[in-house]
């Protein structure tokens, strides 16, 4: 009895994990992708806005291996130096691919209500991001970032609305999260602003204030404030484009 109850969870255990692999080979996100599929998509996506992407990424690779070619002919032995520039080829061109992707990125949603969300979607695991935190009917949106370098609201928007909108959101998260005080700033290209491309790097570079438990903490009691929202009913990324959060983060 006992070994056909094991045959038969061995029997479902196999099922399930069939199962789950014809999934993440349909799935259209790309957390359930391959390494491998997510540089091609990836390389599809940018391409489409990046004409110039394919002579940079081989232009990478090139590099590498003439810079090879050349020390072989002065440091012998040349065909170890010429391999080495082989095995730098591939790590060059994925390089200027996340490099360049971020860039098709950005100029993909430039100018879109809710781009914010794209450069916060940039930073690494240690943020939590929430996108469209409010939003008012003429599309002002306040975004949010908590992680070690503090607690900020990003507006974007009509400057003159979104100082407002951002004032009321920062005093509402000062009370909630106590142990710290949001920095406010708001996306675009004018002076005081900071631009789309450069937003998840100034957020990165600023002192950090937080550690670990710290930012558990205010992350824990900014969801008590979030449980008080209405709920919007709006499409997840940058508005009004559907877009899925985790496309061209380059991982």
């Amino acid at each position: 009895m006992a070994s056909e109850k094991a045959k038969e969870l061995a029997r479902q255990q196999k099922a399930a994990a069939k199962a789950e692999k014809l999934r993440r080979k349909n799935s259209d996100n790309p957390r359930d992708w391959g390494q491998w599929k997510q540089i091609t998509e990836t390389y599809k996506l940018s391409a489409q806005y990046d004409k110039k992407l394919h002579l940079y990424v081989i232009g990478a690779v090139v590099a590498c291996i003439l810079l090879g070619v050349l020390l072989g002919l002065l440091i012998r032995p040349w065909w170890m130096w010429t391999l080495i520039g082989l095995m730098f080829a591939a790590p060059a061109a994925l390089f200027v691919l996340l490099q360049r992707s971020k860039k098709a990125t950005y100029s993909r949603f430039a100018g879109q209500a809710g781009s914010g969300e794209v450069a916060l979607n940039m930073l690494d695991k240690k943020w939590t991001t929430s996108p469209a935190i409010a939003v008012t009917r003429q599309m002002d949106v306040v975004h949010r970032a908590l992680g070690p370098t503090g607690l900020y609201l990003i507006g974007e928007g009509d400057p003159n609305r979104i100082k407002a909108l951002l004032a009321t959101e920062a005093k509402r998260h000062e009370q909630a999260s106590r142990i710290v005080k949001p920095t406010t700033i708001i996306m675009g290209d004018k002076d005081g602003q900071v631009p789309l491309p450069k937003l998840a790097q100034h957020i990165k570079k600023q002192p950090k204030t937080l550690d670990a438990a710290q930012i558990a903490d205010v992350a824990s009691r900014l969801k008590g404030l979030d449980a008080m929202r209405p709920k919007v009913p709006l499409p997840k990324g940058p508005l009004p484009t559907r877009v899925s959060r985790n496309a061209m983060r380059g991982r």
